[in-house]
């Protein structure tokens, strides 16, 4: 018997449907859009807005990709996400669009599929914690991706750092799970709880 595949092993399509559909569940339980989230000054609808927000202006440095706006994330974060979600997957299942090079001096030379892969689908990876532990619900981040994404983030710290997109490495143990030393990393205390939360 065949085990089932796991991140690490996926395609960047698929990877982007497995990861974006958790993230589409997280979404589905959350039921208070106003609460506070790890990352201070956000709450849990703008970890949807981020995450829809961000992307088109990136893919237009480098691609003629478009993606097509989205429902107002204050209107109904459930349907902004759905549309985002299916827009980008076209994007990764149209061979001829994923595979199309992407150019800039900021990521250098890819392939959109490798933008996609390596930016947006681990942002979600990533964020899919914050929005886990704002709204009370397990974030089963896949730790053998999660070991890969802190390798190689640990290798660019520097460039990392410098970018402000991440807040200082928190401190958690050596011998943590890999999923806590992931969010310290990229500056979130692994312990972080909702103030209301017991």
């Amino acid at each position: 018997m065949t085990a089932d595949p796991t991140l690490s092993t996926m395609s960047p399509a698929d990877r982007h449907r497995e990861v974006a559909g958790r993230f589409a569940d997280l979404i589905a339980g959350t039921t208070d859009w106003d609460a506070p989230t790890p990352v201070a000054e956000w709450t849990a609808r703008d970890i949807v807005r981020h995450l829809i927000e961000w992307l088109p202006g990136v893919l237009g440095l480098g691609t003629d990709v478009t993606l097509v706006p989205t429902t107002s994330v204050d209107r109904d974060p459930a349907a902004a996400w759905r549309e985002r979600s299916e827009d980008v997957q076209a994007v990764l299942d149209d061979g001829l669009t994923a595979d199309a090079p992407f150019r800039s001096p900021m990521f250098g030379d890819l392939t959109v599929a490798e933008l996609l892969d390596r930016f947006y689908t681990a942002d979600i990876f990533m964020h899919s914690w914050d929005l886990a532990r704002a709204s009370g619900q397990p974030s089963d981040l896949d730790e053998e991706w999660a070991a890969g994404m802190l390798e190689g983030m640990s290798g660019m710290e520097s460039m990392i750092r410098e970018s402000g997109q991440f807040g200082m490495r928190q401190p958690v143990a050596e011998d943590a799970p890999v999923t806590d030393r992931l969010i310290a990393f990229i500056g979130r205390d692994p312990a972080w709880r909702p103030p209301s939360a017991p």
